[in-house]
């Protein structure tokens, strides 16, 4: 699918991931459509300056159901070419050191917001014959790490759901696109060093958010289902998948308590 003049609506658009894919868009002559907790001038003069054909903000809190109801309400007469659920939060740590309103927070934003959001839009979708719905998972759903239980937990949630769905849409014109997220240098990165460093080693290689940004694009356009990760991610999802035993062992050696 061509993003050009294609009506885009991105979660967590304001910093990392989102921002970078809502340039992306701009670029490619799209219609931006960005979910943020407040009204940001700043973004929206980047993306009007990068060729957008228009940039749209919806207020909305995605930990709240309410407001999630009231932002599907306010887009219900509006088009929607692509959904991207990339709004996420980062939990970590040993499990009985974690917050459990922290944890039932990262769940309702990242699994229940986006279950949330793509039901609300895709009977629209479906009905024009014609979208697609992009889930950002993470490597972090694949491979057992330690201190990643819960955040782990939430990613492998959205790849099942995605991968449920993908079958669900066969046909219909409608398709998803599951992201595989390795590390990215955001600031959720950054957070993901003083959570999980404590206790496990944290891979140092990262990708920046405009390089993972152009690879989310080119798998749009090409139509893949699945964009998996290349490099030292791709291998260590290869070698969790395929020799978990081994992968155990590296891990295990890295860890402590």
């Amino acid at each position: 699918m061509e993003l050009k003049n294609r009506h885009i609506l991105i979660t967590g658009a304001s910093r990392g991931i989102g921002r970078a894919f809502a340039r992306v868009c701009a670029t490619d002559k799209a219609h931006v459509h960005l979910v943020l907790r407040s009204a940001d001038a700043e973004i929206i003069s980047e993306l009007e300056s990068a060729g957008a054909k228009s940039v749209h903000i919806w207020q909305a809190d995605l930990s709240s159901k309410e407001s999630i109801n009231l932002l599907l309400e306010n887009l219900r007469e509006q088009q929607i070419d692509i959904l991207f659920n990339n709004a996420g939060v980062l939990t970590g740590g040993l499990l009985e050191t974690q917050s459990i309103d922290a944890v039932y927070n990262m769940n309702q934003v990242n699994i229940t917001a986006l279950m949330h959001l793509t039901r609300g839009i895709l009977p629209a979708m479906l009905k024009k014959k014609r979208g697609k719905i992009i889930n950002n998972s993470s490597v972090a759903g694949f491979m057992a790490l330690p201190a990643a239980s819960t955040y782990a937990a939430s990613k492998a949630a959205v790849a099942a759901f995605t991968n449920c769905l993908n079958l669900e849409l066969k046909g219909t014109g409608v398709s998803t696109l599951l992201l595989i997220t390795p590390g990215i240098k955001t600031q959720m990165y950054d957070e993901v060093e003083a959570l999980y460093s404590k206790n496990y080693s944290v891979p140092k290689k990262t990708l920046s958010p405009n390089q993972y940004a152009e690879m989310i694009r080119e798998a749009v356009i090409e139509d893949l289902e699945v964009l998996q990760p290349s490099g030292i991610a791709g291998l260590g999802l290869k070698v969790a998948k395929f020799v978990p035993q081994l992968f155990k062992f590296g891990v295990q050696r890295s860890f402590k308590r």
